[in-house]
């Protein structure tokens, strides 16, 4: 368990957090002192992140909410200001993907929608609903899960467009609610071992020898770096975007062993 108290008394809001990075993040955000609200369109797996939580001493509770309903993420964001007594940090982690048709003309306009509903919109209703609260708070925080596919080709088109969205939306939103003492960020991570991966060890390990640190992320390396964004450590860091990639926007790896494999340097 982690020595630092960053987040004592703060009340936490995170979505799509029954697993995964979300997950993660609340276990971290709690070892912090932080009152984590665990949500998800999946209560019985949310309940049980937040049972764990709870089984070490910390304050967690799980709610349900579909960020693709204005009034589930309203009631949400207005459950946990309630109950911890004021809303301190919103974490937008829910998304779509869908995977991409084999041509780019046969993508279903319901796939487009969905990926963008949930994972652009879906962030601009919590982060509408939750900013009065944050404001309130007076320390005040947004940190957003983008994606590396928001900045680079790595498929999935619907999804990278509205991961680049949230980049833009980091910026806008960081400029309009800073006078106002809120700051709002974003975390880019890489390929990260998560349960959309379950199954595909093979594949995790050819993405791994792609990495100049050579592994791919782990959960917890996301959610160290939303802990961090989300502190006072942060406290003049504002419109960003953090990669945390294991190096792979800064160095093409499979490039420079193609390379190294003919002899050049």
């Amino acid at each position: 368990m982690t020595a630092m108290r960053r987040f004592e008394g703060h009340g936490v809001l995170i979505t799509g957090a029954a697993r995964g990075i979300g997950a993660a993040t609340a276990r971290r955000l709690s070892e912090e002192g932080a009152q984590v609200l665990v949500t998800d369109v999946d209560l019985a797996e949310a309940e049980k992140t937040a049972a764990a939580i709870r089984e070490r001493g910390e304050r967690a509770e799980a709610f349900t909410c579909d960020v693709g309903e204005r009034t589930s993420v309203e009631v949400a964001v207005a459950y946990a200001a309630h109950t911890f007594g004021s809303l301190d940090v919103l974490v937008n982690n829910a998304y779509g993907c869908s995977p991409d048709a084999p041509l780019f003309e046969d993508e279903p306009d319901e796939a487009w929608a969905r990926d963008l509903d949930l994972t652009l919109t879906g962030a601009y209703r919590c982060c509408r609903a939750a900013l009065p609260h944050l404001v309130a708070s007076g320390r005040g925080a947004i940190v957003s899960i983008g994606s590396v596919n928001g900045l680079q080709d790595f498929g999935n088109h619907a999804y990278s467009a509205a991961k680049a969205g949230l980049v833009s939306l980091t910026r806008t939103l960081a400029g309009h609610a800073a006078p106002r003492g809120v700051r709002v960020n974003l975390v880019a991570p890489g390929t990260v071992r998560t349960t959309a991966w379950e199954g595909r060890d093979a594949e995790l390990e050819v993405a791994s020898g792609l990495y100049p640190l050579g592994r791919v992320g782990e959960p917890e390396d996301i959610a160290a770096a939303v802990a961090f964004l989300a502190s006072h450590d942060a406290a003049w860091i504002t419109g960003t975007t953090l990669c945390v990639d294991g190096g792979v926007l800064a160095v093409n790896t499979g490039f420079r062993q193609a390379l190294w494999q003919r002899g050049d340097s």
